[in-house]
């Protein structure tokens, strides 16, 4: 029997999508186990990683581990931990572009103005905390929004008004 084929799809061994640590897969079955996190199962299907006790679901890009969320609290708290991290860095956001496999999910929680309030022309996508919010190009053109779930615009400086301490608002 080949090594190769007595770990799961992602090797004998991975971090952890929860705490970082260097997890073991165990041998002939599609799964890790993390001591403090519990058992993850890798499809080879899908090539998701499960965790098993919440039934979270995480792909990989560039070996990183990304959540696939199913609600849209899960994506705006991830974003909003993701503009904190900036602030902390010396950044600003500028823009955020969240992947369109989740446009329908977010759409009712976008934040919108009507164009004769706001002096523009037209509508735009909406704004999640205070930022403007695009929708990513088609997976089939850039395959890494298969995967990622947003990114962020961003340049030197703190924010003018720093708008992400509503974290739902």
């Amino acid at each position: 029997m080949k090594p190769g084929l007595q770990y799961p799809i992602f090797g004998p061994e991975i971090k952890c999508p929860h705490c970082h640590q260097a997890i073991p897969a165990l041998t002939l079955t599609d799964t890790y186990l993390c001591p403090r996190h519990g058992a993850f199962e890798a499809n080879p299907e899908t090539k998701e990683l499960i965790h098993l006790q919440s039934g979270r679901h995480w792909r990989r890009w560039n070996s990183k581990w990304f959540r696939q969320h199913t609600h849209p609290d899960g994506i705006r708290f991830e974003i909003h931990e993701a503009l904190d991290k900036l602030y902390t860095q010396g950044y600003r956001a500028t823009k955020v572009i969240i992947a369109t496999r989740y446009q329908e999910l977010m759409s009712g929680y976008l934040e919108r103005s009507s164009p004769w309030r706001s002096g523009q022309s037209e509508i735009t996508s909406g704004r999640l905390y205070g930022l403007p919010v695009d929708f990513s190009p088609d997976p089939q053109e850039e395959p890494r929004w298969n995967v990622i779930n947003f990114d962020l615009e961003k340049e030197p400086g703190v924010p003018v008004r720093y708008p992400y301490f509503k974290l739902f608002d």
